[in-house]
């Protein structure tokens, strides 16, 4: 067993240190690409190493020969993927490369016609409607080309809407969506309607809605589609830092070659099927 030193380990997530707490120890994985090791906290900042490389599903989102039929169309032609925490996954391709399909059947939005659909290494197809719509509330988060707000309702309910539904009581809701809110920079727009806001200030507060219930990934779809280029590169800037400091893990449909370029990995797609898959 070695003895190491992790400086300020606590608050290391996603793309640096992730650390979960379990009962007896704490494990600590070095970004989504590196080795997991069992630690157990000493005094003075100091971790002992109790093993290495354990075997552990570190996906959040596997899928495994996935197929998907409209008719008589085969729009997924058995799609195996999987998604790691703290990364950020670009999908491209041409339209009707079934990126969107993907994408929707990822998010539990559609069944597939075969295949798995696995969060944390549990199958969640299986589940009832209900029940895959209660997973969904609490452990996915959306972003779609339009922002989808509702326009009867001001931008701090849009964003606590989610976590109301979820069952906090409207002042807990509230109370989570106005530090997202500050997190954006929007503090001041807080109470205006989505009329009343610029198209970029509705995609960030789209974004902190889809966050609200701490999901474990957010799918976006095209989320930049309807952007000026200034807004444009403002929101694929929020996506990293939403990584860099609260480890985050995206998945984003997206034609925008300069946002896929940043990501972490790009998934190419062709004809329902992934035809490459490129490490930044």
């Amino acid at each position: 067993m070695a003895r190491v030193r992790l400086p300020h380990a606590s608050i290391y997530y996603g793309a640096n240190l992730q650390k979960i707490r379990q009962p007896d120890k704490i494990i600590v994985c070095g970004g989504w690409r590196a080795a997991c090791y069992d630690l157990l906290a000493l005094r003075g900042g100091d971790f002992l190493v109790t093993s290495q490389n354990k075997p552990v599903n570190r996906s959040v989102i596997s899928l495994k020969d996935i197929v998907k039929r409209y008719d008589k169309l085969e729009v997924l032609r058995g799609i195996s993927l999987e998604v790691h925490p703290g990364e950020v996954m670009a999908i491209t391709g041409a339209s009707g490369a079934g990126k969107t399909t993907l994408l929707q059947i990822m998010g539990t939005l559609e069944r597939p016609d075969s295949g798995r659909v696995a969060y944390g290494g549990e199958e969640v197809m299986g589940y009832s409607d209900r029940r895959l719509s209660e997973f969904r509330n609490r452990n996915i988060g959306f972003v779609f080309q339009f922002h989808q707000l509702l326009p009867e309702f001001s931008m701090a309910e849009n964003v606590a809407l989610p976590a109301m539904i979820a069952g906090d009581s409207r002042k807990a809701a509230m109370e989570k969506a106005m530090e997202l809110i500050g997190y954006m920079g929007l503090s001041d727009r807080a109470s205006h309607r989505p009329s009343q806001l610029s198209g970029g200030e509705r995609q960030r507060a789209a974004v902190a809605r889809a966050l609200v219930n701490r999901p474990k990934v957010v799918l976006a779809d095209e989320p930049s589609g309807s952007l000026d280029s200034r807004n444009r590169a403002s929101l694929h800037r929020l996506f990293f830092d939403l990584r860099k400091d609260f480890g985050q893990t995206f998945v984003i449909v997206t034609h925008d070659e300069s946002l896929a370029a940043g990501t972490d990995r790009v998934v190419r797609m062709r004809d329902g099927l992934i035809t490459d898959v490129i490490t930044n």
